[in-house]
């Protein structure tokens, strides 16, 4: 099986939104570059949904794309899925989206879409990896990330550090309990208005 990857934007003081869930200028560095992120300049995901064409720094471009094409499935959670509509059924990678919710999916929403909904974490993991087979799991950070890497569910952590502090929001880890090791950075990579940084889990 892939590796199951916990992977969101922060801020440096460890939030993927504020208060509201409004990611603020977290996302900025998605536009503030001259490389297309989809390899082929087709339009790309805009995390704020407006459809704005991903335009990054060629040092980000040069990270985002291989990570992005090795994913088979993202797992995420209920809040998320709502505030954008479930990607209206085209996630910006992997071909299938597992949602932790114990509400349905909506009556009617974009049935040729590969989404599930699962009841719990361990079990929304369990199905993204069947789903992903060898591909990679990416874990949206939050609560639900956060609930996975404290289940020993998690394999690597990645993190897009933005240089904003928002003092107070949604944190990374979400309501993370306990103390959990991670290993040396084995990727550090400075791009425009974001540092790319990924840990292995100690086990």
């Amino acid at each position: 099986m892939g590796k199951v990857i916990m992977h969101s934007v922060a801020s440096v003081d460890g939030f993927i939104a504020d208060d509201n869930d409004d990611v603020g200028p977290l996302h900025d560095w998605y536009f503030n570059g001259d490389t297309p992120l989809t390899g082929g300049g087709d339009e790309g995901y805009d995390h704020s949904g407006t459809g704005s064409r991903l335009k990054v720094s060629r040092t980000s471009a040069e990270y985002v794309r291989p990570m992005w094409e090795a994913i088979g499935a993202i797992v995420m959670g209920r809040t998320l899925f709502d505030l954008v509509n479930g990607w209206e059924g085209s996630p910006p990678a992997g071909e299938h989206v597992v949602v932790v919710s114990h509400r349905p999916k909506p009556e009617g929403w974009h049935p040729e879409a590969s989404c599930h909904f699962v009841g719990d974490v361990p079990a929304a993991i369990d199905k993204a990896r069947e789903l992903a087979g060898d591909r990679v799991v990416s874990v949206n950070a939050g609560d639900v990330g956060g609930q996975a890497l404290a289940a020993g569910l998690v394999d690597e952590v990645a993190m897009d550090v933005v240089p904003v502090v928002f003092g107070s929001g949604k944190r990374y880890f979400g309501g993370i309990a306990g103390q959990h090791l991670l290993e040396d950075p084995d990727v550090v990579i400075q791009g425009d208005g974001v540092l790319h940084l990924k840990f292995k889990v100690r086990r």
